[in-house]
């Protein structure tokens, strides 16, 4: 099959030999040229092959991609960095390239988590990152201390309990981020502090609205974790850092109107750099946020009787406020005698990454093993204790126990009554948890299959192809064919028809290589 190739100003044909890979034509392309590749720490320097818009994959097979004889495909030569490090996220599971060359790994861990946070969004006082190995970085150490290449990939950990919290919140559901709040006063105030700083990052305004009115400000600084309370002198600088920061960075123009609406103190806010909300929109080069705060800086307050311009009614506005908090001696929610503390390198790490279910499940395995030998009731008070706030909070009558069977059935086994309802204490583990989600009734699929498909034997067959597929592929078919239709949708010059001809190929292709 001939095509032209064009190149660099340049069109020769080429004689592609059918089911040719796109990989063996690129060799042929840069032995004709003498076009120099190259892949290393650094960077990479590659071909690619563009064809009616769309991007040629190595392992296709030119017909397969729709190829027709005398066609013309465009080469050029592209060239880009690699990222320095890679970051997992074990809260989004997602793997952050960190951009930068060989220097980077001279900087601090302090520098490293800095440019996390200003991509994934959350404060630096509620993550830590560790090794592939599990050993945890320290923020005055440098990441060459770690024995880190170019390319190395780091975890980064939060919270134990934390993960449902952290994700409802990079999500914007309000409904979950207030079931997943602490119980304990002083990590509630912290929780919603961190809630509004991420809400601000990625312009949730349902949330921050609903934070703002149960008393959260703006203009406060996110701070270290109550458990670290004691080191927060020496701890990461950034941890200064408020939700009207985080809005500025991203030119987050609403949640800036949003704060500056509640509370005009927004605008000469200053994180550990001294930087207002307007230095850090110049520095980002926010153009639509830079005018509005500009327009705010200069504009004037009118009472009945004076006027005051923005600058002396926020000077104003400051002294009244610390004047209100030393008169009416306004109640901080800070740490206590006996809040656990958490010291680096000598107390059990609080920062893995465990999600809520296991966190209660080791606490149910404890209460079971310290109540070896002790009556059912006791151990079932001990559970229900143990349950979470959302399901503890509900109304329910204490546990009663109906008289033993003569059959002598176990008593862990034993149903009770709570709230009128009987349960079983298997039924305590399966719903202190998960929420009882109604699932769709189960229906009989095969009646609408074809006659020859609807014996036992060719059902078992069937099912059992589906099943390897979605486990050797790691896609469902449904899955499989929307990938490869969105692929196919990339080569926006062909028809449509063409279009879906080129995903069925490609998909029985993949199929077949299986």
């Amino acid at each position: 099959m001939k095509v032209f190739i064009a190149f660099d100003g340049l069109c020769e044909s080429f004689d592609i030999p059918p089911g040719q890979t796109v990989k063996k034509v690129k060799q042929m392309i840069k032995d004709y040229f003498h076009i120099q590749v190259s892949d290393d720490k650094q960077g990479r320097r590659f071909l690619e092959l563009i064809y009616a818009g769309g991007v040629l994959r190595d392992e296709w097979v030119l017909t397969d991609a729709g190829v027709t004889i005398c066609s013309t495909i465009k080469c050029i030569v592209k060239e880009e960095d690699k990222p320095a490090l890679y970051v997992y996220n074990a809260v989004t599971k997602e793997r952050v390239p960190i951009m930068g060359n060989i220097h980077l790994l001279d900087s601090t861990v302090s520098k490293l988590k800095s440019l996390m946070s200003l991509k994934c969004g959350f404060p630096v006082s509620v993550f830590c990152l560790r090794t592939l190995k599990g050993k945890e970085m320290y923020d005055c150490n440098t990441l060459s201390d770690y024995n880190l290449d170019l390319g190395s990939t780091v975890k980064m950990d939060v919270w134990d309990g934390w993960k449902e919290l952290l994700n409802a919140c990079v999500l914007g559901h309000k409904q979950n981020v207030h079931r997943y709040f602490s119980k304990y006063k002083t990590v509630l105030r912290f929780q919603e502090r961190v809630a509004l700083y991420v809400a601000a990052h990625f312009g949730h305004l349902e949330l921050a609205e609903w934070l703002q009115s149960k008393g959260v400000r703006a203009d406060e600084a996110v701070g270290a974790h109550p458990y670290r309370e004691w080191c927060r002198d020496t701890d990461h600088p950034d941890i200064e850092k408020c939700a009207i920061h985080a809005a500025a960075e991203n030119g987050q123009l609403i949640m800036i109107k949003s704060f500056l609406a509640r509370n005009v103190l927004c605008l000469d806010c200053q994180n550990a750099l001294g930087q207002t909300p307007l230095k850090i929109c110049i520095q980002n080069g926010h153009k639509d946020c830079l005018q509005y705060l500009i327009m705010k800086m200069w504009s004037v307050v009118s009472f009945p009787k004076v006027s005051l311009s923005m600058n002396i009614y926020i000077k104003v506005k400051k002294w009244l406020y610390t004047a209100q908090k030393r008169v009416c001696k306004v109640k901080k929610f800070k740490t206590h005698v006996g809040d656990p503390v958490v010291v680096d390198g000598f107390t059990n790490p609080k920062m893995t990454t465990r999600d809520l279910h296991g966190l209660y499940q080791d606490k149910w395995r404890r209460v079971f093993q310290n109540s070896r030998g002790h009556s059912s009731q006791t151990i079932v008070n001990a559970v229900l204790k143990l349950r979470p706030k959302t399901l503890r909070d509900q109304k329910s009558k204490s546990a009663k126990f109906p008289s033993i069977n003569q059959t002598g059935e176990n008593p862990v086994k034993t149903r009770f009554q709570l709230g009128g309802e009987p349960l079983d204490i298997n039924d305590i583990f399966a719903n202190s948890w998960n929420p009882s989600i109604p699932l769709p009734p189960i229906t009989n699929t095969s009646n609408n299959r074809p006659r020859h498909l609807s014996t036992p034997h060719a059902a078992f067959l069937l099912n059992s192809s589906l099943e390897s597929f979605s486990k050797y592929s790691g896609r469902t078919p449904r899955q499989n064919a929307v990938y490869f239709l969105s692929l196919a949708s990339e080569f926006k010059e062909k028809p449509w028809l063409q279009q879906l001809d080129m995903a069925r190929r490609l998909a029985r292709k993949s199929v077949h290589d299986l």
